[in-house]
């Protein structure tokens, strides 16, 4: 087998559609492949970039232009008996492939590859290869006109018509370009006598320790010669098998078993052992003809969908282990998809992984995500949930759909089979809900809307190809009662979304159910403040932060896609932090409310573990500079809610909270030793004045929850606005800390300059040192503002009158010490109780700021313990 990979040479051209004269006069461009059009037009300076500004709204006559990418091909001629194939493997999207004028086939899928046979043009003469590009908007119009249309969350875009990345139409957090392209290899592939069509491994492991590969394999014979027996041989850490294929036969199995195969783990659980598994065809004559090398890991998988007394369990089980799933929704993390490296992948997984997380879900309105990612995923024990790219939207179940959809599947499924951390295939997102409850049974009739898919198409080709992984038929979904009869977002049963929080009531409202499994939830936050004003500037063009309200401003709403967005911010945080009238500490509170609404639900699910068995927050990543849901923003840079899920998922967490009319104190305990102590309760004043004291013993058996009543005398406040209940466990390193207030911070009497903060140089960048004066909530440095590369390590620190924090800032840049040291750079929730509210008089609730000596190696701070992050100082 020769492989021939097609990637320069290429130019792409307009050929239809509402072209600017620019573009049109350039000409053919040099194109990339794989690539994108836009990215194509970028690095040609033929466009801006649509992701700044309200450029996305300037290159909105992509969604109609028709594209033709082109290249020379001269195939030298075929040896005999060789074959001579044409291989895409991702086209963006609906296209006619022709070679020297001649017709090879059409696409109108990007989630699956194309093969054609070119033999008879392999003479060594050159011809023109094109692949000519249709408007996917037109295609999709043509065929829902066709159909007859179908109910989605953003209809009338006609993204359920045509087999595209349904992001590519836009979302709630996304751009709407519609991209087109080549967006994966193009090659030339020479070979003789047979191939490996198709190789599933189907890896398990057996309760003894045994691991075992069921290798199935499909041949292609060429044709071209006789179809003799063939070798097929496959071998894994030194244990080998071989097998015979006869003569016209196209398929058979060889099967290898490992005695005390190396176990793979998820993250947190064990390690990650992975072992090259080789697969090799040969012809008659012995010599190789073909060759196939994935890496995989042994382990087991189950979902556990048992009825119980609380309802329906949702327990994904691993290697005979129960899974306490922390995990956060993942989208294409770049909507221009071949801008997406390892590298980068490596970057947000790992971000993921430092944040206690431990499954990532893919998002059925994207792609199935890459090789690259899913072997990062493998290397960090981080399980995956893979939608069918099923979102939002009816379905039709007709042609030309109907085949597509099962092509992209069966192709799919095999190619990530190798991958042990993929655990749980499901049917696509909110499909089923959308069809009970928003509206769209009376606008279907009797049309179909994707039901078969769910419940026919995907489980059988699953049973069919890979019956190792279980299934769930949708998100949200209820296991084995139909739709009609039970609700399929019930959070007692199977899994659930959690949106009424975001769109209509108040966070708090998390704790009034206990989820079985909540597979989405969330709130938004705008992204850092750099990458923020870096790529958004103001209708009139100058500094976002001058505008007269920037958050209203019409360029400021083209990055934020959420209906009534910003109002939903306003409302979210106003009873907690209040609505702050100047931008900066708008952005501060809004970042903030988002993290403090996360992590009230965290610890809720977490606390019930294992009547709920996970939860997976809404959403990881951005793909581009939006107000959203992310934890980290598009320029890579954590918000606030990222700490807030590092200390709120961490494998040991403290946390206080209200229950049966009390106050209760949790201890989570995900690792695999028990967790014992006395902890430490204290109520106190704002200012550190003791008001109660009590040592509580504490037991949490591994991958447990604890939870201790709190004595009434400790959990009851005589000043409530005053007053702070204190909670640790542990020593050093290991000790485990928890707050609880007893009022909102709108009514609580904090001091806006409870923090003062000294900073000085230190190798790669700065030390600052913040010591609180008196109770200081969240206390975080935005250490993005002074400089592009720094970062800084931890955030939403909160302290007790006397104790203090170190933060460590890396960048290259000077920085001075005052500016790391004062708002807007140092932040707390303290400070918003000292700045202008909406509704409030002018004037009014503007306070003393935050108290601050900048001078290198100033102020306190410089005891030993500070560089593990929180010592008290009383």
């Amino acid at each position: 087998m020769q492989h021939h990979t097609l990637a320069d040479g290429w130019t792409v051209t307009a050929t239809a559609g509402p072209v600017p004269e620019a573009v049109t006069a350039a000409g053919p461009l040099a194109a990339a492949v794989p690539g994108s059009v836009h990215t194509d037009l970028l690095a040609a300076g033929l466009i801006p970039d649509p992701y700044l500004d309200a450029h996305e709204e300037t290159v909105r006559w992509f969604h109609g232009t028709d594209w033709r990418y082109g290249r020379a091909l001269a195939l030298d001629p075929a040896a005999e008996g060789e074959r001579v194939d044409l291989v895409l493997e991702g086209v963006d999207t609906v296209g006619t492939v022709a070679l020297g004028g001649r017709v090879l086939g059409t696409t109108a899928n990007m989630h699956r590859s194309y093969r054609y046979d070119v033999r008879d043009l392999a003479d060594g003469s050159p011809r023109a290869l094109t692949v000519d590009l249709r408007s996917a908007t037109a295609y999709a119009d043509e065929v829902r006109d066709a159909l007859g249309d179908r109910p989605s969350a953003y209809s009338p875009v006609p993204f359920n018509f045509v087999r595209k990345m349904a992001c590519s139409f836009g979302w709630d957090w996304g751009p709407d370009l519609r991209t087109a392209g080549l967006w994966q290899p193009v090659r030339v592939e020479r070979w003789s006598v047979a191939r490996l069509a198709r190789v599933r491994p189907l890896v398990t492991l057996d309760a003894d320790g045994t691991g075992r590969v069921a290798v199935h394999v499909d041949v292609e014979r060429s044709g071209l010669a006789p179809d003799g027996a063939l070798t097929l041989r496959a071998a894994v850490l030194g244990v080998s098998a071989s097998v015979t294929v006869p003569g016209g036969e196209s398929s058979a199995a060889v099967e290898l078993a490992v005695p005390g195969a190396p176990v793979w783990w998820p993250v947190g659980h064990g390690d990650q052992p992975l072992a090259d598994l080789d697969v090799t065809l040969a012809g008659p004559d012995g010599a190789a003809l073909d060759a196939w090398r994935r890496r995989v890991g042994f382990r087991s998988v189950a979902l556990d969908t048992a009825d119980d007394e609380h309802g329906t369990r949702f327990t994904l089980v691993v290697n005979g282990r129960p899974i306490a799933v922390r995990g956060a929704n993942w989208i294409p993390d770049d909507h221009l998809l071949t801008r997406i490296t390892r590298e980068r992948l490596d970057r947000r997984i790992d971000q993921a992984v430092d944040a206690h997380l431990n499954l990532l879900r893919v998002w059925g309105g994207g792609v199935y995500e890459s090789e690259d990612f899913y072997a990062a995923c493998d290397e960090r024990g981080v399980l995956v949930w893979q939608d069918f790219l099923l979102a939002c939207a009816a379905y039709p179940e007709e042609e030309p759909l109907r085949s597509e959809i099962e092509a992209e599947a069966r192709e799919n499924v095999v190619r990530l089979m190798p991958h042990a951390s993929l655990v749980l295939w499901n049917g696509g997102n909110e499909n089923v809900w959308g069809h009970e409850d928003w509206g769209w049974q009376a606008l279907l009739g009797d049309a179909t809307w994707g039901r078969w898919y769910a419940e026919e198409l995907f489980p059988a080709v699953l049973a069919e190809l890979d019956p190792t992984r279980p299934y769930a038929t949708n998100s949200p979904f209820t296991p084995r009662r139909d739709p009609a009869d039970v609700h399929p977002n019930d959070p007692d049963r199977g899994t659930h979304h959690q949106w009424e929080v975001w769109n209509r009531v108040d966070y708090t409202v998390y704790r009034s159910e206990i989820p079985r499994f909540c597979s989405e939830f969330g709130f938004q936050g705008p992204p850092a403040w750099r990458t923020l004003v870096e790529s958004v500037h103001a209708v009139d063009g100058g500094p976002l932060a001058d505008a007269p309200v920037p958050q209203e401003d019409p360029v400021f709403l083209v990055h934020q896609k959420a209906d009534d967005g910003n109002g939903k911010l306003d409302r979210g945080m106003a009873p907690h932090l209040g609505v702050p009238r100047d931008f900066a500490d708008w952005h501060w509170a809004a970042q903030l409310n988002q993290a403090r609404a996360v992590r009230h639900a965290v610890e809720h699910y977490r606390a019930w573990w294992p009547r709920t068995a996970g939860w997976i927050v809404w959403q990881l990543n951005d793909c581009w500079p939006v107000t959203s849901w992310a934890a980290v923003d598009s320029a890579e840079r954590p918000k606030p809610l990222w700490f807030a899920l590092r200390a709120a998922s961490a494998p040991r967490a403290l946390f206080l909270a209200e229950r049966d009319g009390g106050v209760v104190l949790v201890a989570t305990n995900d690792t695999d030793e028990p967790w014992d102590g006395t902890a430490h309760l204290r109520r106190e004043t704002l200012g550190g004045i003791a008001a109660a004291a009590v040592g509580v013993p504490v037991a949490v058996a591994p991958r447990s929850v604890a939870v201790v009543p709190v004595p009434a005398d400790v959990a009851t406040p005589g000043d409530p606005r005053g007053e702070v209940l204190a909670a640790r466990l542990g020593e050093g390193a290991g000790e485990r800390r928890a707050t609880l207030t007893f009022a909102e911070d709108v009514e609580l009497r904090l001091d806006p300059g409870a923090v003062h903060a000294s900073a000085r140089r230190e190798p790669g960048g700065y030390r600052v040192e913040v010591v609180a004066r008196s109770y200081a909530a969240d206390v975080t440095l935005h250490a993005d503002r002074l400089a592009p590369d720094a970062l800084v390590d931890e955030g939403l620190v909160t302290l007790l009158a006397g104790e203090r924090a170190t933060f460590h800032v890396t960048t290259e840049a000077v920085l001075d010490p005052a500016e790391l040291t004062a708002a807007p750079v140092l932040r707390s929730a303290n400070d918003l109780r000292g700045v202008a509210l909406v509704g409030e008089p002018v004037g009014a609730g503007v306070g003393a700021g935050v108290g601050t000596d900048a001078g290198a190696g100033a102020g306190v701070g410089a005891g030993s313990g500070a560089e593990t992050g929180l010592e008290g100082v009383r």
